[in-house]
């Protein structure tokens, strides 16, 4: 298989006309989080006990949860599992309609399902909420043993604990060698660690739109974010989930969002989409909005209401505090541990996770199926095109996958 991609594979423009943003406000109050919590509507989530995990900042999180959704069946070997990681504000729900007990509709709908890439005609495919997540596994809005909210207390998690926390699922399943593990953004740094740390439990992997280490510039990205959040004045120091009619820190979450999303997608994107139009007929110099301005509103008031800011601080800190060399001598060191045949993804127009990250990838681990270079997809969605550019990235998993 020639891993790099045929031109015509490549259109020259994938980027949207501009369009009017829709930026109708929503009535309903915002919620003080907007976590799954124990009585709501499981949807399709089921939860695995997992003990206590000891972190690496010293920490204890007693019995900890993991909430996961599952396709297909495990074959008697157990040997056709593929673990699917979502990314920094995913969850488990990677396919399937919003609904009770699930906000928004399946994240990779078009790469994982029967017929699909991931085929769970032929799969089993398990996806996990990871640790200190806010969608049903133990994280900050979860209750400690004391009946009330971990919130503060909850310590800081890294990569590293998180899949720990997945091996232990895995071994709850009965799966002890994955045929592969797939994950982009965040979840890359898991799939990446499970090829480091379990290379033994690993069939193959795929690292999309990834890193092996946090750059300072993505950290210091990461740092705005945090602030965002943690000096709105609801933030109270992350113990803002019982005081009644408190809609907690939503200002500075969707601060953050807003902040995010300008890493997700490309300057050609935004540029092509929104050019400098405006939200309605009223200047901006008169008091009009640029339609830019309302997309980034929608969507930080959006996430208010399907995330919550204790878990958003936990889980950018744990991007931050990534580096797979840590104590192993180094990244390039950690990478010659990889064993299963790995394939590196970059998407051409990614600002948040550059090109830079995944050549550093693809020339460190020894069984890269492209060599020293990644694949790298030619979009103009930025890093989200590892979402949005389903086929494309379905037919590189078909082949990884067999």
């Amino acid at each position: 298989m020639d891993w790099q991609l045929s031109d015509d594979a490549q259109p020259a423009s994938r980027v949207p006309a501009a369009r009017l943003v829709e930026a109708q406000p929503d009535a309903r109050p915002v919620p003080v989080t907007g976590a799954w919590r124990p009585g709501d509507d499981p949807g399709e989530r089921r939860f695995a006990r997992i003990g206590d995990v000891e972190t690496e900042s010293g920490g204890t999180i007693p019995d900890a949860v993991l909430a996961f959704e599952t396709w297909g069946r495990l074959d008697e070997p157990a040997e056709n599992a593929v673990l699917v990681l979502h990314a920094l504000t995913g969850d488990s729900h990677v396919r399937g309609p919003a609904g009770p007990g699930h906000a928004t509709a399946g994240w990779w709908e078009d790469v994982v399902g029967p017929g699909r890439a991931i085929d769970t005609d032929r799969f089993f495919v398990v996806a996990p909420n990871m640790l200190g997540g806010c969608q049903g596994s133990t994280g900050p809005a979860s209750l400690d043993r004391d009946g009330r909210e971990w919130g503060s207390r909850f310590p800081r998690v890294t990569v590293r604990d998180q899949v720990e926390a997945q091996r232990r699922l895995a071994d709850q399943l009965g799966i002890r060698r994955w045929h592969a593990v797939v994950g982009g953004s965040m979840g890359g740094m898991h799939a990446l660690e499970w090829a480091v740390a379990l290379p033994e439990r690993v069939g193959s992997a795929a690292l999309l739109a990834s890193n092996a280490a946090t750059s300072a510039d993505q950290i210091a990205q990461n740092t705005l974010q945090i602030e965002a959040v943690t000096t709105d004045p609801g933030w109270l120091g992350g113990d803002f989930y019982d005081l009644p009619g408190h809609a907690g820190p939503a200002r500075g979450l969707a601060l953050a969002r807003r902040m995010a999303m300008l890493g997700y997608r490309s300057q050609q994107e935004l540029n092509e989409r929104f050019r400098r139009e405006w939200q309605s007929s009223v200047d901006p110099l008169h008091g009009g909005r640029f339609q830019v301005e309302s997309y980034l509103d929608v969507h930080g008031n959006r996430f208010t209401r399907r995330f919550d800011a204790g878990s958003y601080v936990r889980l950018v800190d744990a991007m931050s505090t990534h580096d797979v060399g840590r104590g192993r001598g180094g990244v390039e060191a950690a990478l010659e541990r990889v064993t299963a045949p790995t394939l590196v993804v970059g998407i051409s127009s990614d600002r948040l996770f550059p090109v830079a990250d995944q050549r550093r990838l693809a020339s460190g681990i020894p069984t890269s199926v492209s060599g020293a270079e990644p694949v790298v997809l030619e979009s103009g969605f930025g890093h989200d095109a590892f979402l949005i550019e389903s086929g494309r990235v379905g037919d590189l998993l078909s082949t990884l996958l067999g």
